[in-house]
């Protein structure tokens, strides 16, 4: 903490330290403005959507290599 341009050191137990860390957050965590159920149902919808998309293509991409191993090593 500053206190007339000097720093001061934190004095207490870690505790102390634990709790104030936490009442951050919790201040932080006040502040946060989230975003609204249209909003959020299109990231949702998104991410969804690209996940199967990777999933796909993963899958195409497993199943063509372990054929092309099995004719490589047959």
């Amino acid at each position: 903490m500053a206190v007339n341009g000097k720093v001061k050191e934190a004095k207490g137990s870690n505790a102390n330290i634990f709790v104030r860390f936490f009442s951050g957050i919790k201040a932080e965590s006040k502040r946060i403005t989230w975003a609204p159920k249209k909003e959020l149902k299109k990231a949702l919808a998104a991410v969804v959507t690209f996940c199967v998309i990777y999933v796909i293509v993963v899958g195409i991409l497993d199943y063509g290599f372990s054929n092309l191993f099995k004719l490589i090593f047959k």
